[in-house]
This record gives structure tokens, sequence and C-alpha cells, in this order.
């Protein structure tokens, strides 16, 4: 049986990939805390990265906040796997991986000013705010 934390990863993470069914998440419980290993199918892995790593930070922050409410510290360590099932860690605990920008849409404008990026980043905070507000709600 998946804990509440594991529940929860795999939920979030299900919303954002195209292959919901290949989504797993190990649990170990270790001096540190506890340890979340994310699986994903390949092809998923950017979406659940995020461009240079902000959907990764965005899910280990709602996870703090959430190993907050249950007192106790998490990880989450995102395992990128090849085609034949070959496991390859990713980033470190509270590490963002990087990104290889190369793989990124080229159609994407490069010249992002400051104002449009702080714009975006203060969207990201109301959403986050927002997100965490619903986490109080929650009866864990």
């Amino acid at each position: 049986m998946a804990t509440i934390d594991q529940q929860f990863v795999e939920y979030i993470v299900k919303t954002l990939v195209n292959n919901p069914e290949k989504v797993a998440v190990e649990r170990k419980i270790d001096e540190k805390g506890v340890l979340l290993s994310l699986t994903v199918d390949p092809e998923d892995v950017g979406r659940v990265i995020g461009k240079r790593g902000v959907t990764a930070q965005a899910i280990r922050v709602l996870l703090r906040a959430l190993g907050t409410k249950q007192d106790a510290r998490y990880n989450l360590k995102i395992v990128n796997t090849d085609e034949e099932g070959t496991a390859h860690h990713g980033s470190k605990p509270e590490e963002t991986p990087v990104v290889d920008e190369s793989t990124t849409n080229d159609t994407e404008d490069e010249d992002v000013t400051e104002e449009e990026e702080s714009s975006a980043t203060s969207e990201l905070a109301e959403k986050t705010r927002a997100e965490l507000a619903d986490l109080d709600d929650l009866d864990i």
C-alpha cells in the first residue's frame, strides 16, 4: 500500500505525463529523512523536470510543504530510465538537474525581457501559494 507522500507525488506527476501508467514512486527512509525515487516513461522525463528544472523544483516545494505537516524531511530523486529499462539516476536529492537547452523548443523567443520573466515568476509564486493553501485544507 502506498503512503500518503507516494500517492501525493504520483497524483501530481500523473497529471503531467502522457504515460501515467508508467509512473512509479519508491520510498526509502534513511538518516536524512524520506527519499522518494520517481520513475517515469523516458519520453515524459522532460515534462516532469520542466524547462530549467522548474517543474521538478515546484514538485519538491510541494513535497516539503507536505513534509511540514507530516514532521518529515522529504527528498525527491527523478530516476531516468532508457528504452531498455536501465535506470540512470538523475539529480541528487534537493538539486535541480541541468537541462540541455539545445533540446528545448527552438521556436521560442529567446529575447525574454526581465519584466516578462519577473511576471512569469510572480504568476508561478501566486499559483504555488494557492496550491499550498489547498494543501492546508487537506485532512492528512
